[in-house]
């Protein structure tokens, strides 16, 4: 009866070092805005759980935010909140509008992210983001953030693979299968990797923004690559 009694109690500690050997991360969307807010929709996921986990992904998925809603990148940045990056841009249009009050075209920000796959080691983010201020066209960028989902830090490109050569090969080798007009783009010979690389419930997903590789009447070019075909050269497990 006391081994029993023993082995439960065993058995219970094991389960709640497990718990706390692999905390729970989880997401909620959130609309952010401001009481002056007329232009700026904000619409992006904010980690619950471990303080110590969320805040370090909170802070980041904040700050890019914040640098998507800035106008003027050369200039310092000094934004501390997105609430006040929104009050800026609502300014920066009231002025423009005093200085030209003739022009018609209204201004507008919308960014959006969503959780793109999310494992007990990886957790990928998407952040899109279409600000218009009056030019010939909006300005349409997305962007991949993976963090470390036992802490929470942000994951560099590099250390999401075990070969980065290799991986640049099969990446060439599904870019060439995936564009159309070969003539509009970078020689082959000389690929080049994107700024941005995430992950979904396929594969790993690559994607360049418009301008960054070709002009912008060619779009955003993206294609994935099978998690079947990429598994040996990755830093995680993508079987979670």
């Amino acid at each position: 009866m006391f081994k029993n009694f023993y082995y439960f109690i065993f058995i219970g500690f094991l389960i709640l070092s497990s718990c706390k050997d692999d905390p729970k991360i989880s997401f909620s969307d959130i609309n952010i805005t401001t009481q002056e807010n007329t232009l700026v929709e904000v619409l992006i996921p904010v980690a619950t759980g471990n303080i110590n986990i969320i805040d370090n992904i909170n802070s980041v998925v904040n700050n890019h935010v914040i640098e998507m809603l800035r106008l003027d990148p050369s200039e310092p940045v000094t934004i501390k909140t997105i609430e006040e990056g929104i009050d800026i841009f609502n300014d920066e249009y009231n002025r423009f509008k005093a200085d030209f009050p003739e022009s018609s075209q209204p201004w507008e920000a919308q960014i959006d992210g969503e959780i793109m796959y999310q494992s007990p080691e990886l957790i990928s983010i998407s952040l899109t983001s279409y600000l218009d201020t009056g030019g010939a066209h909006g300005n349409l960028t997305i962007s991949f953030l993976n963090f470390d989902a036992k802490t929470g830090k942000p994951i560099k490109n590099s250390d999401l693979f075990k070969n980065m050569a290799d991986f640049n090969a099969l990446a060439n080798r599904y870019f060439e299968d995936t564009i159309e007009d070969k003539d509009v783009l970078f020689d082959p010979q000389s690929f080049k990797l994107p700024e941005n690389i995430g992950v979904n419930d396929e594969g790993v997903v690559l994607l360049y923004n418009a301008y960054e590789i070709a002009p912008y009447s060619e779009g955003i070019i993206e294609f994935v690559i099978p998690f079947e075909n990429i598994n040996p050269l990755l830093n995680f497990d993508s079987a979670q």
